[in-house]
């Protein structure tokens, strides 16, 4: 039987599923973007939200198989936990003890994280910034920082600051990038402003609100990279911009990264394109649910 359905978006006994683990998960932007995606390739696919209370994560997961899942994203707050009920993990998952992605194969689950590749795949095609040789500094040091800062110094960054409330908060983040050539250095979160740096990251719910980051001296050519992509311009984004440089929200990388679990799950090149669009048109949306950020 063919894959292509013959009316674009419906679902029948061949389609297969896929979708987006998380409590909450009304505000994802994931059903949208791979629809449109599968819509667009013509594949006989679908993808569904699928709000799971953090103590029924188990059973869900031995779930997926057993309803003929192909796979799923994981959001928030289950990602870490997932990584540990699954055994089979990528190097990037075990690395960052987070899985985002999963396959449903013969032998069961394999977890991946798409996060640090998608951020790498960010800076390069869509901010057009080398890490070689550069400078950092990142805001938080939770799941979403640690894979940034994993992606930079795989890229070659020479060093990184991490601003955070509490030190002990970064030694997941240093963990992950043991072994790197990337100098890490630990900063309280109002010493932020001493450092003059090449990229600055906000992987931290600042700016939802209006709130401001203690930002350095913002040379011009600067790039800014928040990983929120509601409100559309935090005042983080709009400090980068003013000084001359560069900054960006965080739905780049959200597609990014559903590149990566697209590729995963079909074999297939994602529609980049024709994704961004089905993002920009959910954002636009009235009464559109604001997400904080993308990695979380």
């Amino acid at each position: 039987m063919s894959d292509v359905p013959d009316r674009p978006g419906r679902v029948r006994g061949s389609t297969r599923s896929v979708g987006v683990l998380g409590w909450p998960v009304e505000h994802s932007l994931s059903p949208a973007i791979h629809n449109a995606a599968f819509v667009a390739l013509g594949l006989d696919w679908v993808y569904v939200p699928l709000p799971v209370p953090p103590a029924e994560l188990p059973a869900a997961l031995r779930g997926l198989g057993a309803l003929g899942f192909v796979g799923a994203n994981v959001t928030m707050p289950h990602k870490t936990r997932t990584a540990e009920l699954i055994e089979d993990l990528s190097e990037d998952a075990r690395l960052l003890m987070a899985a985002n992605t999963i396959v449903v194969g013969v032998d069961g689950l394999a977890g991946h994280n798409s996060d640090a590749v998608g951020f790498e795949r960010f800076l390069r095609d869509d901010a057009g910034f080398d890490a070689s040789g550069r400078s950092a500094l990142l805001f938080g040091a939770g799941g979403g920082a640690r894979a940034c800062a994993l992606a930079t110094a795989r890229s070659g960054l020479a060093s990184l600051s991490v601003a955070v409330r509490e030190a002990s908060r970064a030694d997941d983040l240093r963990a992950a990038l043991e072994g790197s050539a990337t100098k890490v250095r630990v900063v309280g979160f109002d010493d932020a402003s001493r450092f003059e740096v090449d990229l600055i990251v906000n992987a931290t719910p600042l700016g939802v609100h209006g709130e401001e980051l203690p930002l350095p001296p913002l040379p011009p050519g600067v790039v800014g990279v928040d990983l929120l992509y509601r409100p559309g311009v935090t005042p983080f984004q709009r400090a980068v911009r003013d000084a001359g440089g560069a900054a960006f929200g965080g739905l780049g990388l959200l597609l990014q990264q559903a590149a990566i679990s697209f590729e995963l799950w079909t074999g297939q090149s994602a529609p980049l394109p024709v994704m961004s669009a089905a993002a920009l048109g959910e954002l636009t949306e009235p009464g559109t649910p604001a997400p904080a950020a993308t990695m979380d």
